[in-house]
């Protein structure tokens, strides 16, 4: 009896440590390994730009559409957002796609949704927990508040028209070019935002919708929205 008590309590405390280092792995490990990822990114995007591999910059304004990009490449960074909501630190890469690799390095861009600026619904999906936790603080998001994007060349900054809203996996409507639900009713320059809901779970999406409030060329300094 006693070397079965002795057995099933060195089970237990070995279970009990793989689920600690699991745990430690999702909550620590995966969210280092990811923040140097994205800063990667980041620096390959910059790096580029500063070699000049960019278009010249929009005019001031949001009533012209800026000069249509190239087309982007599949997992492949090719601009980077910032919310100041979410705090003056927070930036993260945008790449094309939504694979499961791609999310693990940033945010990924819905393949056959608008560019960057261009009319439509450019969206854009980033995982509430893990990976860096990108989109972890997505329900302090609120209406009027400011996300600012930029290519290299230009300056964009939307304005959140309405959300969180909560749907489920479903509903691919939200990123449609003139999404249902969203409070817009005719063709624009939108941006989409989504991610998972719980939390820790994946059973709904939280969603928030902007449109183009103003663009200007990096030449002219940062917009008003990333002025501390």
């Amino acid at each position: 009896m006693r070397v079965i008590v002795r057995t099933v309590s060195e089970l237990c405390i070995t279970v009990g440590t793989v689920i600690v280092l699991f745990v430690v792995y999702v909550l620590f490990w995966t969210g280092v390994k990811a923040d140097n990822v994205m800063d990667d990114e980041i620096d390959r995007l910059q790096e580029q730009w500063s070699q000049g591999a960019v278009q010249p910059g929009a005019a001031p304004g949001a009533s012209a559409s800026p000069p249509k990009p190239a087309t982007y490449e599949n997992g492949k960074p090719f601009a980077i957002m910032y919310i100041p909501r979410l705090g003056f630190t927070w930036n993260k890469p945008v790449l094309e796609g939504t694979a499961t690799d791609t999310l693990k390095k940033g945010l990924g861009h819905y393949a056959g949704t608008a560019q960057l600026g261009q009319k439509g619904n450019f969206s854009v999906a980033g995982h509430r927990r893990t990976y860096g936790d990108p989109f972890k603080d997505f329900p302090r998001l609120r209406r009027g508040d400011a996300v600012v994007l930029t290519d290299g060349a230009t300056w964009f900054t939307y304005r959140i028209g309405k959300g969180p809203y909560k749907t489920v996996p479903t509903d691919v409507a939200v990123i449609d070019p003139v999404p249902r639900s969203s409070g817009y009713t005719r063709a624009g320059r939108y941006l989409t935002l989504t991610t998972c809901e719980p939390e820790w779970g994946h059973s709904h999406r939280l969603i928030v919708w902007a449109h183009l409030d103003s663009t200007q060329p990096v030449e002219a300094g940062k917009p008003a929205a990333l002025r501390r």
